[in-house]
């Protein structure tokens, strides 16, 4: 757990939420300052804050409220970026507040604000035509609530230290290359993207799933795919949405291109901010387990790519993948790698929507690569016991067992294919076993290992 340096602290009526040492494109400021303004429309800031604390603190599988409740917070000089994971981790969240919705300029770095009980209920207290002034800084996150009837500041209590769970940060590498692979399948705008909000089950409702299927009439759910449908497993996850109805404009739908059943996404967009919920396939599943990125992590070419790549990142709201490989001499396939492993180490996300990854910046672990990808580290023991046969055929002895692997270096590893359970169970729909990796390295070796 990576914990904070400050406790939270109440000062004449203000809360400051305590924030870890700032990462800023000129280095580490010890006394930094992100924003300080008002938003245009204080309500849809309070509800997306409060829509991510519900998330943040509610574990959707087997339904159980729990005490978390950081979000990780990005300022990229255009944008507020808010980002949170279900206590699950089956569900990623992100508010995305634009410039042109708030009154102050954004600076630039990452921290993490505490979404504390008393910081909930005064959230929960801002109406319509109030005020509500923000501060970001090394003080952390002050709230000063103005009504718009009578004086005062709303007053907050002391809040306790928080802490980031360490498996947020194996979950945003693995969200990064899931959301993507989505690609915009319908959009209903008005009443239609109400209605459907208003029909969310509640968070404790039971297990649903099926086709979120198009019409003329609305958003329905189905259990036949449609022309135009996403399906979903879980539809009580959404419920958290149900804060935000009345300042929706549109939501559009997302799913990954090549998929059946797979994870999912839906953007609301409302003015001057945007809020995305990205699902995994199926409920009980966390991001954190996915294993999306093994491929990416196989070479040492890769990583020292990934090193002067990193170099160049000055907290990007989008990422120019084409103009940064060749300022760099990055084929295609080399900054996708380079992309994929700063992703894992939770520097990057990707925005579906304008197709662009962006930087945000933690702590650095140079052993969390390794440590966070178990199979990898496996893999590469059984390199010894990796024999390529012939064709696209190879055999890997692990524990006195023998595993036959089909792979064809030309191919995507998404291709291979293995005897052993683990790819009997998943397939590659959660990353390659170690197996079918073992390969994949011995094959870089040499000749390709032949």
């Amino acid at each position: 757990m990576r914990e904070f340096r400050n406790i939270s602290s109440l000062n004449k009526g203000n809360l400051a939420l305590a924030l870890a040492p700032a990462l800023t494109p000129s280095g580490i400021d010890s006394d930094p300052l992100f924003f300080n303004g008002e938003p245009v429309h204080p309500l849809i800031v309070s509800r997306g804050l409060l829509v991510l604390a519900d998330i943040v603190s509610t574990r959707y599988f087997n339904y159980t409220p729990v005490g978390l409740r950081d979000p990780i917070l990005s300022a990229q000089g255009d944008r507020l970026r808010a980002e949170c994971f279900s206590a699950c981790n089956g569900v990623y969240a992100r508010l995305d507040l634009f410039q042109e919705g708030l009154y102050g300029d954004i600076s630039y770095g990452t921290t993490n604000v505490d979404i504390g009980t008393e910081l909930r209920r005064a959230l929960i207290g801002v109406k319509q035509g109030d005020k509500l002034k923000l501060l970001i800084g090394d003080d952390g996150l002050s709230a000063f609530h103005r009504p718009a009837e009578g004086a005062g500041i709303t007053k907050l209590l002391r809040q306790r230290p928080v802490e980031m769970p360490e498996r947020w940060i194996r979950a945003l590498g693995n969200c990064a290359p899931i959301h993507r692979a989505m690609k915009r399948i319908f959009l209903v705008e008005g009443m239609a993207a109400k209605n459907f909000i208003a029909a969310l089950p509640p968070a404790t409702g039971k297990e649903q799933g099926g086709w979120l299927t198009y019409t003329k009439t609305g958003v329905r759910l189905e259990q036949r795919r449609g022309k135009d449908s996403v399906y979903i497993s879980g539809l009580h996850r959404l419920s958290a949405l149900k804060r935000l109805m009345s300042d929706v404009k549109s939501i559009a739908f997302y799913a990954p291109e090549n998929e059946d059943k797979g994870s999912m996404m839906i953007e609301l967009r409302m003015n001057d901010a945007h809020l995305t919920l990205s699902l995994t396939a199926k409920s009980y599943q966390g991001y954190s387990g996915e294993g999306a990125l093994l491929e990416s992590l196989s070479t040492l070419e890769t990583v020292e790519n990934a090193d002067r790549l990193a170099a160049l990142l000055k907290f990007e709201s989008k990422i120019d993948r084409l103009e940064t490989a060749q300022t760099l001499g990055f084929s295609k396939s080399e900054m996708d790698y380079a992309l994929g492993l700063l992703a894992v180490s939770g520097k990057l996300g990707y925005d579906a929507n304008e197709q662009a990854y962006f930087h945000r910046e933690l702590p650095e672990e140079p052993d969390r690569v390794w440590k966070d990808n178990p199979r990898l580290v496996a893999a590469r023991k059984l390199l010894d016991q990796t024999l390529y046969i012939d064709g696209d055929r190879w055999l890997v002895r692990s524990k006195d067992a023998d595993y036959r692997v089909i792979y064809d270096p030309a191919q995507s590893i998404e291709q291979a294919k293995c005897t052993c359970t683990w790819y009997l169970n998943h397939q590659n729909g959660r990353g390659p076993c170690k197996h079918i990796l073992a390969v994949k390295l011995k094959s870089e070796e040499g000749n390709d290992g032949k």
